[in-house]
């Protein structure tokens, strides 16, 4: 079970942290990400982290977004800053395991004056 809370609206310029707590059976090794589904358009890797900690990041977001994870709180962060409209999306947490995806349900950021 993922639980990703820490959406809600903020304007041009301005910064939101997502969190996302794993729960249940957790196997080390996995990997952890953010993705989004922006209104009327298809779901998007934001970025994602591997159990080590390299990181992967969409064009869009690099140099604003930094993700980041607790291990031991089966726990990922994305940091996000300098947000624009275009960033206006449900957010979800994924954690990719055993060759198998959860997704949690979604938090919405909505960035407008």
């Amino acid at each position: 079970q993922l639980q990703a809370c820490g959406g809600g609206l903020v304007q041009p310029g301005g910064s939101l942290r997502l969190s996302c707590a794993a729960s249940g059976s957790i196997i080390g090794g996995n990997v952890m990400g953010w993705y989004r589904q922006p209104p009327g358009k298809q779901r998007e890797l934001v970025a994602n982290i591997l159990w080590g900690g390299s990181t992967n990041y969409a064009d869009s977001v690099k140099g604003r977004f930094t993700i980041s994870r607790d291990n031991p709180k089966n726990t990922v962060y994305l940091q996000m800053n300098s947000l624009k409209p275009e960033d206006t999306a449900v957010y979800y947490c994924n954690l990719r395991q055993s060759g198998m995806d959860h997704w949690g349900k979604g938090t919405q950021v909505t960035v407008s004056s």
